[in-house]
This record gives C-alpha cells, structure tokens and sequence, in this order.
C-alpha cells in the first residue's frame, strides 16, 4: 500500500503518536501541538479521522485515545482483526494480529448472518515489565 499524501496538520498529529512511548488522546495531542499552529480540538479530530480512515492510526476504545499504526507499511487493516494488549499501569500498548482469531469471528458472524464492519480487541492488564 502507498502512503497516502497527509495534509500539514495530518503529518503533524502522526508525527506526534509515532513519536510518543504512550497512546495520546486528542486533547494530549492538541497540547503537544499548540506551538505548531493547532488551536482548537476541532483540528486534532479532522486530521485523527482521516489518519484512522488511511489506517495508519488506530483508536483505542477502552482509553478513548490513539496509537500510529505498528504495521502501516503492510496495509494493517487488511488483516482482518486488530487487537491490543495495554498495559493498566505504564500505558504500554502492543499491537496483533492473530489469524486464529480472525477465521474463528468470521465463522461465528457467518454462522449468524451477521456483517462485521471492524472488530478491535483489546486486552487490558499487566505487561511483562509491570508484573
């Protein structure tokens, strides 16, 4: 997949999630991106949907913040399920995919004659460093 072309703010609010060691939500983002132009966080949301939209950021429902893509090279959303395992305590987040997971959800919906649009685990507890 080719990148697609980001406007200045989309690039900057990327930069900004690559960057960071933690998930940011839009008003961490807006914060660090004040001294960069960014005044409201109407600004923050534009460029955060149409990044989720290029699949080269992901929302994390459970914190209500975002996380750059740890595969957009590999046209991450084309795997089917996306799954994250964050840490309660340093905010660590992994990024996986697992295809048993994905052929197990594609039969139940089958089985249910149900249309899945996205489906997103995530898995909160303790990583490896924290325990």
């Amino acid at each position: 997949m080719t990148q697609p072309q980001l406007t200045k703010n989309q690039a900057l609010v990327f930069d900004a999630l690559s960057a960071s060691q933690a998930p940011l939500s839009a008003y961490g983002i807006l914060d660090q991106l004040r001294d960069k132009g960014f005044r409201a966080p109407l600004q923050v949301y534009r460029a955060l949907d149409k990044l989720v939209e290029f699949g080269l950021v992901h929302r994390l429902e459970s914190i209500n913040a975002f996380v750059a893509c740890a595969h957009p090279q590999n046209d991450c959303c084309s795997h089917g399920t996306v799954a994250f395992a964050i840490c309660n305590n340093c905010g660590q987040v992994a990024e996986f995919h697992d295809h048993t997971i994905d052929h197990r959800l594609a039969d139940w919906a089958k089985g249910k004659h149900f249309k899945a649009e996205k489906t997103t685990i995530e898995i909160r507890g303790l990583c490896a460093n924290c325990v």
